[in-house]
């Protein structure tokens, strides 16, 4: 049922919320108080993680943009327009557990085919009135990411590779990877691909990037965490985050964190990391199976805390968040076929109670007055991408699914032929688009 205002609270809102720039097209995203606006209109919205869109664009190794073109045309009837996609992945080529190719193969030595499959994919999403999340960087290995960078700065000769490599261990890794945000090289090295793709020209639409009204964000990394290295870890996020806004006033800027995770040690906070005047809007991931709340083996006794603890966890963000006066987006959240089953067969009764659980949250919160919380990415679309192997490690000649390369392939995928799962998603894109 719609809701009419008497005119003097519709007067006091827009007072509330700010003068919109004339400089700036309507078009663009914006941030007025805790809200997104579109077109001037109030923009909530259900996407997607698509992380792959950039290499499936490509015409080179890897692409296949016919496949593109299907998937973004069955996202876009789901009701599903907000792509949260990498714009920055690191070789060499050679090394494991990563998405190959990779665009960046050295520093400043761009792949051209894949640089123009981001290009093709950005002008594919315009047709559909579709927006992009550009991922820039990755706290994890599994796109090159900050490792790489310190690789490529000399502070290490290899990255300590967490499991699955044998031997590998994730603490380890973590503490390598967090000595990024203090190595002043990686850090250098980063901003200058910042500068490369904020200023690219698309080589398809003729538009550059900073003036292109299909980027919804750019987003400093993926799950960047600041573990034994806080202090220089926000440096780096209020430094980068205007490094950006110094170079493009159009779009918005975001961290990519998760906010204050299971654990303590990962250094992550939801109001800190989201403190610098650079930043439009906050960002947290929920993950009930990967931090053990949740047993697919043990679903009877386990899901109830698990959802419990997940409708928990985005509440109090919330309520802390309040305190930045921004936006809030849950951009990652998944859980796992039945009984952990990875084959692309297996019924997805557990994840679609999930799904529906998590959206009516979303759609119920974002649409109270005043409310922060104003979008969630789903992890993630797979489309009619099959693993090689169910339960393996992917390899270059796979098909790109929502499982990242360092992670069993089909875990958390959605497929086009989950039927159920789509359902629930078109259902509740309806709701939270509105």
């Amino acid at each position: 049922m719609k809701r009419f205002l008497p005119i003097y609270f519709v007067l006091l809102f827009f007072c509330m919320s700010g003068t919109p720039d004339p400089n700036k097209p309507a078009s663009f995203i914006v941030v007025r108080g805790n809200q997104f606006f579109k077109n001037n209109q109030p923009y909530t919205f259900l996407g997607t993680n698509f992380w792959y869109g950039m290499n499936l664009g490509s015409k080179g190794v890897g692409g296949n943009r016919q496949r593109l073109i299907r998937e973004l045309d069955r996202l876009s009837s789901l009701g599903v327009k907000n792509l949260r996609v990498v714009a920055g992945s690191e070789g060499p080529d050679t090394e494991p557990y990563r998405m190959l190719p990779s665009l960046q193969t050295a520093p400043g030595k761009y792949n051209q085919d894949v640089l123009e499959g981001l290009d093709f994919l950005l002008s594919e999403m315009a047709k559909r009135d579709m927006v992009a999340v550009m991922c820039m960087n990755d706290f994890w290995n599994w796109s090159g990411g900050m490792g790489q960078y310190l690789v490529w700065a000399g502070a290490a000769q290899h990255i300590p590779y967490p499991p699955p490599n044998p031997g590998g261990d994730w603490w380890t890794y973590q503490t390598f990877a967090a000595q990024f945000y203090s190595n002043e090289k990686a850090v250098a090295l980063f901003n200058d691909h910042l500068r490369f793709i904020i200023n690219r020209k698309n080589s398809i639409s003729g538009k550059l990037y900073k003036e292109d009204p299909t980027i919804f964000s750019w987003e400093l990394g993926n799950e960047p965490r600041g573990v034994n290295n806080q202090k220089d870890f926000l440096n780096w996020v209020d430094q980068t985050a205007g490094l950006i806004k110094s170079l493009d006033q159009n779009h918005l800027v975001t961290t990519g964190s998760e906010g204050n995770t299971s654990s303590a040690s990962s250094g992550t906070d939801i109001v800190k990391d989201h403190l610098s005047k650079y930043i439009d809007y906050a960002t947290i991931h929920i993950w009930v199976q990967n931090w053990g709340f949740y047993d697919p083996a043990k679903p009877t006794t386990t899901y109830q805390p698990a959802l419990d603890y997940a409708l928990n966890y985005l509440n109090s963000h919330l309520k802390l968040a309040a305190q930045l006066n921004k936006p809030v987006v849950l951009e990652e959240f998944g859980i796992s076929r039945d009984g952990n089953n990875h084959a692309a067969e297996t019924p997805v009764t557990v994840r679609d109670k999930y799904y529906a659980a998590l959206f009516a949250a979303v759609a119920e919160t974002s649409h109270q007055p005043n409310s922060a919380l104003a979008g969630v990415n789903f992890w993630a679309w797979a489309g009619e991408g099959r693993p090689r192997v169910p339960e393996g490690i992917w390899k270059l000649g796979d098909n790109f699914i929502g499982d990242p390369p360092h992670e069993t392939q089909g875990w958390y995928s959605v497929y086009d032929t989950d039927n159920s799962t789509k359902e629930v998603i078109k259902k509740y894109a309806s709701i939270i688009n509105k």
